[in-house]
């Protein structure tokens, strides 16, 4: 006997049912073709999960269940990303340790989740804070440093005062902090980096032939920065009047007979050496103003600030002598720190020059470039053209002859070189906070750094009572001298712990690879489970991870396989960014992302007690196309509560299901297959919002037509809703069929029985579309065509056809004169 819809009732069965009797747990290694369907773990924070993560976890459930349904091997994990500035930001808010407080949030996280009623295997549950866990984070990072790829550098590096930590340039967005908006500053500290940068050019190759959205692909492509050009040596003489080669990297060395100045970084090393005795106390002066500027604010120094080092430097190619200034908007870790001013052929150059009365020379001349009616350029040009003023390279087209030639001319005279440069930087990779995996290294007076021995790891987080951030660029471990003062493995000397931990990305970068094998001790992963279940097959999670997660992943796991221990070079073969839920501003009025200060926060835990779980499901994917950011709409709710309680009611109705052995009209029969052609191929191209029209409008038409289904059709529609509304349709699917949805399988269309009765045609009248018309798919060309003249009757009036093109199905196109 069925009851009313009530989706509380309906959904606190059913959980309690896959809790006590789970339904998703993965079958072992080898059992069958397999499908690894992945959500980007998430930060446990104190606000617990948001619409957002319902967006993400919701399409990649669907994914996973129809994989299951169609009986793959579905490995669907989830786990915790609880290491790093997010957990402990969250710790120190609260005053509460961040152990204590991430376990709490974590407890949260996993019971809001339940709410989902996502297929995921809880027993493959991991947490990057779990020292079985991060045993093998470590270990990976001695790995890295065995073969070079890690190295303490000091430099000066982003620092964030709030945070109290040094950051990647990943981790700044416009300036400032990503994780508390805190404008970032310049700080000089001994850094642990990952030399990333030797991977260059296999993480561009490697783009080519991942099936991700071209948008992030481009983005990382922007970001790794590759550039082709020439190092040019530039010489001066020092204040001690030894020579100075001054390399500058330039991508248009065919523009070197422009150059008439050239800009130093304020920081660079050989900034005072460089700088005459009356001009030491104006640079110093410009160095300390500089210093507190921030990388973003020196690029985007709107008016360009520099000063004279009183030096000239020299041009190789003509042995003109130019002067060297200092500028802000110069970094002193891109390129060689140093470029070359070509004012006649860049804007920024321009600017500078005309600032300080530089003087502007054309080399590239093109119909293009403007001039006064003295002949002298009014802005600068730097596109396609012919070169002059240029001496031998004086005709040639810009960039494709100029450049091979004075590439060719500098090595001739050995004053520079072809190079290629890439805008990635290496990973700054050490925190100055408590709440991370300890650095496995150990600092010996007698042997120097040396990695913690595999067999010891791993390096415990010791428990502080005092673990803010110190800012004084020491993590607060270093106050822990019981734990820091240990002896060298090597020499069994005494020696000191590395006190810095790892980012918040190190247990990220490589945690799909422990899912298969969480419980391993002996070993992170096993060869047998990477062969089977890795790549993963579909990775689904938000786009502001493109040059961070996603690309910190891909080292990774090419660094993991060129020292052999795995058998493949790319983590994620499929990759879905979904677009934020965005709400109306109750502040400003706008839409905008969802946050407490604007006031459009939406909780789902208030929806789902409300509305249930199975209409939040339904309403995020059908507010619009998956990848694009939507807006949410309260009304937008009732919608689909009204459609699930159409569905359920439809299926409560005993005289719309027909009974045992009675025969389905043929009608019914292939409205019912052109819906499961409609809802497949439709969630296969990822339009799950169109699938969901698709079933409103056969839910629309069979109760319309009074269409009865048989007990066959009746489960093939529960089926495939249940991977969009799993509770409602486990309670229907259990009254209408007596099985559980673990018993069921993906139902199958018959292209015969699904394809349309009739078929849409175009009219056209001398080529433009008046009107259309429907007929049946056996419909004759006359027929047709006596249909077609009725349509656009009043474009025929007075008029002569004296021809009429005929597309079957598609269009008929009378031309008249």
């Amino acid at each position: 006997m069925f009851m009313n819809y009530d989706p509380k009732t309906i959904e606190t069965k059913w959980k309690q049912q896959w809790r006590d009797n789970p339904i998703a747990v993965t079958k072992p290694t080898g059992s069958g073709e397999k499908y690894y369907c992945l959500d980007m773990f998430p930060y446990p924070s104190g606000s617990g999960i948001h619409v957002g993560h319902w967006k993400s976890y919701v399409l990649s459930d669907i994914y996973a269940r129809i994989k299951w349904l169609q009986g793959y091997n579905v490995l669907h994990p989830m786990g915790w990303d609880a290491f790093g500035l997010p957990a402990e930001n969250d710790a120190i808010k609260k005053g509460i340790h961040p152990a204590i407080n991430t376990a709490k949030n974590v407890a949260n996280f996993k019971e809001q989740l339940q709410d989902i009623g996502a297929l995921y295997d809880w027993t493959k549950e991991l947490n990057t804070t779990d020292p079985n866990f991060y045993k093998w984070t470590q270990w990976i990072f001695v790995q890295m440093y065995k073969a070079g790829l890690a190295y303490l550098s000091t430099m000066p590096i982003n620092w964030c005062p709030s945070c109290k930590t040094g950051l990647a340039n990943e981790e700044v967005i416009s300036g400032a902090c990503e994780r508390c908006d805190t404008l970032v500053e310049q700080k000089e500290i001994p850094q642990w980096m990952l030399r990333i940068t030797d991977y260059a050019e296999k993480l561009l190759d490697g783009l080519d032939d991942l099936n991700w959205s071209e948008k992030v692909k481009m983005m990382q492509r922007n970001w790794i920065g590759k550039s082709q050009g020439a190092r040019i040596n530039f010489t001066a003489k020092d204040q001690k009047g030894d020579t100075v080669d001054i390399p500058v990297y330039t991508t248009r060395p065919d523009t070197i007979f422009g150059t008439t100045f050239a800009v130093m970084a304020p920081d660079h090393d050989l900034a005072l050496s460089l700088t005459t005795p009356e001009q030491q106390e104006a640079v110093k002066a410009y160095q300390t103003e500089v210093r507190h500027m921030s990388n973003l604010d020196r690029q985007e120094d709107k008016e360009k600030t520099g000063v004279f080092s009183g030096t000239n430097i020299i041009n190789p190619v003509n042995q003109e002598a130019i002067p060297l200034y200092f500028a802000s908007y110069v970094l002193k870790d891109y390129g060689t720190g140093i470029v070359m001013g070509v004012p006649g052929g860049d804007e920024r150059d321009f600017e500078f020059a005309t600032k300080y009365n530089i003087p502007i020379r054309q080399v590239v001349d093109s119909p293009n470039a403007k001039k006064d009616e003295h002949g002298k350029l009014i802005e600068p040009y730097g596109g396609d053209g012919v070169i002059i003023n240029s001496d031998f390279l004086n005709g040639l087209d810009a960039r494709s002859e100029a450049i091979p030639k004075v590439i060719e001319h500098l090595e001739e005279h050995k004053t520079g070189k072809g190079e290629t440069q890439y805008k990635l930087r290496d990973w700054i990779f050490s925190r100055q906070r408590y709440w991370g995996e300890p650095i496995p290294l150990i600092h010996c007076d007698t042997c120097g750094t040396v990695p913690v021995p595999e067999d010891q790891l791993p390096v415990l987080l010791p428990e502080v009572e005092n673990y803010e951030p110190t800012g004084t660029g020491e993590s607060p471990l270093a106050a822990m001298t019981d734990w820091v003062n240990t002896s060298c493995p090597v020499c069994n000397g005494p020696a000191k712990r590395e006190t810095n931990t790892m980012p918040q990305w190190a247990g990220s970068c490589w945690y799909f690879l422990r899912y298969p094998n969480h419980d391993l001790t002996d070993k992170p992963f096993n060869q047998d489970d990477l062969n089977y279940w890795l790549p993963v097959d579909l990775y689904v999670g938000g786009i502001e991870h493109a040059i961070l997660h996603l690309l910190y992943a891909r080292f990774y796991v090419k660094v993991l396989h060129d020292l052999g221990f795995l058998p493949f070079d790319e983590p994620f073969k499929q990759l879905f960014n979904q677009g934020m839920v965005l709400k109306k501003s109750e502040k400003s009025g706008l839409v905008e992302k969802m946050s407490k200060s604007k006031g459009n926060v939406v909780n789902p835990d208030d929806i789902v007690q409300k509305y249930g779980s199975d209409v939040l499901r339904m309403y995020i994917l059908f507010m619009g196309p998956p990848e694009l950011d939507c807006e949410w709409q309260d009304n937008g709710l009732e919608g689909i509560k009204r459609f699930s309680t159409k569905v359920w009611n439809f299926f409560s109705n005993p005289d719309n299901i027909l009974p045992d052995g009675a025969k389905e009209e043929v009608a019914t029969t292939k409205r019912v297959h052109r819906a499961l052609k409609e809802f497949s191929q439709r969630v296969e191209a990822f339009k799950p919002n169109t699938a969901i029209s698709a079933l409103m409008e056969f839910f629309n038409e069979i109760i319309q037509k009074k269409m009865r289904l048989s007990k066959e059709s009746a489960e093939s529609i529960l089926v495939m809703l249940s991977i969009m509304a799993p509770f409602m349709t486990a309670e229907l699917i259990e009254q209408v069929a007596q099985k559980g949805l673990e018993d069921c399988s993906w139902p199958q269309f018959d292209p015969k029985l699904a394809q349309e009765d009739t078929v849409e045609m175009g009219v056209q009248v001398n080529g433009k579309t008046r009107s259309s018309i429907q007929v049946s798919l056996d419909t004759d060309q006359a027929t047709a065509e006596s249909q077609a003249q009725k349509a656009v009757s009043k474009w025929l009036e007075g008029k002569q056809v004296v021809k009429t093109i005929y597309v079957p199905k598609r269009l008929i196109n009378f031309v008249v004169r």
